[in-house]
């Protein structure tokens, strides 16, 4: 299981490394991202694809199309963490404390790009660096329960 950042999001609509990270593991590993994190990603998309003069309809659907291979966590699920949450965010980016409080509430760790989560008590991956977790990790899951 892995959590996603709203940043990821991002970048799985804008490039095609984190899209094919996404499609390459789908179905082997879990991924899951905050229900604020897709409305960041809702909110921030269109002056980002502004910019960059990409065609926002094609882009949303994309965005729209990953909820298909990223499960969303509602509040419900991190609610009881947001304080332990907070507490470690500290006076970074106290905005992303629903993705660190996922990340706590599932216990697993955070894709993201954003160093506010580093030293967060949370393992966080990069995406340079994610591919070595979702292997060992779909490894791992293929394997007999009596080898692990």
């Amino acid at each position: 299981m892995l959590l996603l950042d709203a940043n990821i999001l991002i970048r799985a609509v804008l490039g095609s490394r984190v899209l094919g990270l996404l499609l390459k593991y789908a179905g082997r590993i879990e991924f899951m991202a905050p229900d604020v994190a897709f409305q960041e990603a809702r909110k921030h998309l269109p002056s980002i694809l502004d910019a960059r003069k990409i065609p926002a309809p094609a882009a949303m659907t994309t965005l729209d199309l990953l909820m298909l291979l990223v499960q969303t966590v509602e509040t419900e699920t991190y609610a009881s963490f947001e304080t332990a949450a907070r507490e470690r965010i500290g006076k970074r980016d106290v905005e992303d404390w629903p993705v660190l409080a996922g990340a706590l509430a599932l216990g697993c760790p955070i894709w993201t790009e954003d160093t506010d989560f580093f030293g967060c008590g949370v393992a966080t991956w990069t995406t340079d660096r994610v591919e070595l977790y979702l292997a060992k990790t779909a490894e791992r899951e293929c394997m007999p329960r009596e080898e692990l």
